[in-house]
């Protein structure tokens, strides 16, 4: 039935506002208006994709990953971030990061939260 349509992903945050400051001023990513709803942003990424925020009153933040970025060098990126302000979650049990809040155990993942809440990765592309 969907085989061949077209879909994007949406998430809600608190404050529109600080969600285009987030993602485009500090993640660099391409952030447009939508032009027939007002309230509503684009994050326009690789390829022609797009992902839908929305700004929710009594936004609740996702208790899971959001958004996965894949990066060349995860050190580098990592670095460049904290530099920005960005704090990287820190984890200990099952998922453990180090001090940069980097898990080593699998694929090199590290965690932070937009102004929202809700958890992005970066994970280090092979």
């Amino acid at each position: 039935m969907f085989k061949n349509a077209n879909a994007f992903g949406s998430f809600s945050v608190k404050s529109i506002s600080e969600a285009k400051e987030f993602y485009h001023k500090i993640l660099g990513l391409d952030v447009t208006d939508v032009p027939e709803m007002e309230g509503l942003l684009y994050l326009n990424i690789k390829d022609g994709n797009r992902i839908l925020i929305y700004e929710k009153p009594n936004h609740t933040p996702a208790s899971f990953t959001i958004l996965n970025f894949l990066v060349k060098d995860i050190e580098e990126t990592v670095d460049e971030l904290t530099s920005l302000g960005v704090k990287f979650e820190q984890y200990e049990g099952e998922i453990k990061t180090d001090k940069k809040g980097i898990s080593r155990n699998g694929p090199l993942i590290a965690w932070f939260k937009d102004p929202a809440g809700n958890i992005i990765s970066v994970i280090e592309e092979k």
